[in-house]
Formats: structure tokens, sequence, C-alpha cells
């Protein structure tokens, strides 16, 4: 793929800049021409010409970025999710550009931070959180998400913040020219005068550079310096959860976060952030109280819940899948089943494998069981009334069902270890 050399010059506050630069040199062409091409065939050279062009572009100065084109995905709350599709050059250029960014960013970034990082995925994130609850002093929670973080980012404070760690000009300059590229909808071209077009190569990464600056930095110091008591942070993206010892700081700060956030062009959704009791003595105090069970929260698909266990009575965090989610997944599975109505049995079963399989793959944590049992049960109930529609005369019950769903649908199994265990082999004292 492109690549990009680094090199180390000057010094700003006893850290040194990185200053990237081009090098004009495909040493893998095809791999950067396959990581993005739908449907790639042998090496021609228009192929050659599309990978090798906007590199030189590039280091020339003459590369002009494209619109990109507008999209839309259903969110679970049933609104749409805003993305932007780059096109195929931009592609090429922002993953050599990301690729070398990331190497010097991953030197910076704090352990908290999880989302669109090398080497470290949402489960990562979930144990952390887990293991931070149980294992620290955490009796309240706060759970925020920051209202379209990637679309509201401030384009003159970002370039501030790379101006940080890269020294190289041409680099600065193509990052620009990706976030004043605009978008393409329904033919008409409109300006990003802020943040960024959600699903490009380069948009995670920038977000994650914007929130280290804004959130982690300040919030590693804010812990250390102001809060009495124990705070623990785990941040995904625009979505994060902390913990706090004391009510006191935990108020505190979230009235610092949103003043912080609004200096910066951002702001906290109000319907996605709140402050609730939790934690291993929630339940007895608020039982004491008078108050009923803790409340929950939900985080990266799961909603977290208050637990004990059946066995000694300790306490453990309990995570199922959110009903809302497990509901419109639900719900695709059977819109898709009705457009494979008239196909063979064992072609839409292959087909329910991969994704229950595949839903099973993530959900599939300790304490989840029961969700996952739930979820394979709808799936075969809309497989047989799809198959009973295909004819007025269909024998199909559910005692004959069986044995399709014995051959195609996996049962359940917990995939994932808990996440003490996996905690500690990856983070060993």
């Amino acid at each position: 793929m492109p690549t990009l050399s680094i090199r180390r010059e000057g010094n700003t506050g006893g850290r040194a800049i990185a200053s990237a630069y081009w090098t004009c040199e495909v040493k893998d062409p095809w791999h950067a021409w396959n990581l993005h091409a739908r449907e790639p065939g042998d090496p021609t050279s228009a192929r050659h010409e599309a990978v090798n062009g906007p590199v030189e572009e590039g280091d020339g100065g003459t590369y002009r970025a494209l619109p990109s084109k507008r999209a839309y995905i259903p969110k679970p709350d049933g609104r749409q999710r805003p993305l932007g599709i780059a096109a195929l050059e931009d592609k090429i250029v922002q993953h050599a550009v990301g690729t070398v960014l990331n190497q010097i960013y991953e030197e910076d970034f704090l352990g908290f931070s999880y989302g669109f990082r090398p080497r470290r995925s949402a489960h990562d994130a979930l144990d952390a959180l887990s293991v931070a609850i149980l294992r620290r002093k955490v009796n309240w929670v706060l759970d925020a998400d920051i209202r379209d973080c990637f679309g509201s980012f401030s384009h003159e404070w970002m370039e501030k913040f790379l101006q940080h760690r890269i020294g190289d000009r041409r680099i600065l300059r193509l990052i620009k020219k990706w976030l004043k590229a605009g978008v393409l909808e329904d033919g008409e071209w409109s300006g990003t005068e802020r943040g960024t077009p959600q699903g490009s190569e380069i948009s995670s990464l920038l977000c994650n550079v914007y929130l280290h600056y804004v959130f982690d930095l300040w919030v590693q110091h804010w812990r250390k310096q102001r809060a009495m008591g124990e705070v623990v942070v785990v941040r995904y993206a625009d979505d994060s959860v902390l913990g706090f010892q004391y009510r006191a700081d935990a108020e505190r700060f979230l009235r610092e976060w949103r003043e912080r956030l609004q200096k910066f062009g951002l702001e906290l959704h109000p319907d996605k952030t709140r402050l609730i009791e939790f934690g291993r003595f929630a339940a007895k105090d608020r039982k004491r109280r008078g108050e009923g069970k803790p409340e929950t929260f939900n985080f990266l698909g799961f909603t977290h819940i208050c637990g004990k266990s059946w066995k000694n009575g300790k306490f453990f965090v309990l995570r199922k899948t959110i009903r809302a989610r497990l509901l419109a997944k639900l719900e695709q599975v059977k819109m898709a089943l009705r457009k494979r109505m008239h196909q063979p049995l064992a072609e839409v079963g292959r087909w329910l494998r991969s994704v229950v399989q595949g839903y099973f793959n993530y959900h599939a944590v300790p304490g989840n069981f029961a969700s996952l049992w739930s979820f394979r049960f709808e799936v075969r109930k809309r497989w047989l009334r799809v198959i009973r529609r295909r004819s007025q005369r269909s024998g199909m019950t559910w005692e004959l069902l069986e044995a399709f769903a014995t051959q195609w649908l996996p049962v359940p199994k917990i995939l994932h270890p808990h996440p003490l265990v996996r905690f500690d082999a990856k983070y060993l004292r």
C-alpha cells in the first residue's frame, strides 16, 4: 500500500514533533486496491494508475479530494444515521495516511480509550468497565454520549490539535482537503463547515484525536487533581461511561464537562446522559431507603445490571442484550426472510446459520445465555411463518421445522470468557 515516512524534528514542551512526509513509493499497490475494490480482478494498467495516481498527486500537491456520497443506515431507535462514502482514490490515500498516523497517536492515546484503535475491540472496553466496577470503589455511574460528535467538531480546533504532533504541512493540507470536501446528496453538493462525514477511512481517527485533547487529557488531570474519591473512565469513540466513588464528584464533573465541551463546539446528548446509583452497595443502599432496585445503563449493545451470584451471593455486573437492539435485529431477519421466501430451504438455512452465528459471536458473553436462546427461538418462529406463506397447502409444522433448525441454526453457547479472566490475561500486573 502507499507508504509514509516519519522523521522526528524539533521539540515542544519536551515532546518531539512527528513529521510525516510522502515517499511516493507503492510497495504493494494491489493490497491497497483489493482493500476497497468490490470485484478485484487481474492487475491492469488502469488499476496501477488508480493506485499510484493518488499517491503521486498527494506528494506533488495536485491531489483533489472528492466529496463523499451521502448514505443513510437505520439506527436501533428507528432514526437514520448519515454516512459518507468516499471515492476509491480518497479511500486509498486516507488509508495510507491513517496507517502512519495511527502509529504516531498510539503512543499518545490513553489506556481508557478503546474505539477504532488497532488491537482494541468493543469487548475490551466492556471487560475494562466490568473489572473497574468490580475492583474499584464505584458507587455512581455516569453514562454519557456526545451528540453528533463526528459532524460537530470544530475544524479550527482540529487543525490546532493535529499540529501538536504533525509537522509536515503536506499531511495537514491533505487532512484539511478531506474536511472541506463536502458531501454529495441527490446530485447536490453541500459543504462541511464542521465535523467530517462518518464512515470514511480517516473520520474515526480524527474523532479520536479530537476527543483525546478535548476529553481524555482533561479527564485524566481532573480525576487526579480535583476528584475527592476514585474515578474510572471507559471511552469508546463518542460513548463514555465513568464511575465515581462520591456523588458530589460525579455532579461537579458533569457540570464542568458540559462547559468544556461547549468551548470546543460539542455537547452531551440530553436523552442519553444519565447519572445513576450503581455498584456493589447500590442494591443494599437503595433497599434501605425504600427506592427499589438499582437502575441499569446501556453500553455497546448490552444492558448492565447490578447482579448477585446465586452460588455465593457476591456482586457482579450482569450484561444482557439491549432489548431494543434484539427486536431491531429480529425485524431485519424477518424482512430478509420474506425476500428469500421462495428460495430452497437449504439455501435459506445456510444464510440463517451465518446470521445467528454472527449474532452469537458478539453477544455470547457470560450471563447472557437466556437472550441467546430467545434470539434463536424467535428466528425459528419467523422462519416457520415465512415457510407457511409459501403455499396455502403448506404442511410445515413446528415439529417438522425442528429437523431444519437442528441442522442449520447454531445452538447457543458462551463464547467469551469472564471479563476478569480476559482482562487479567491481556493486562498482566
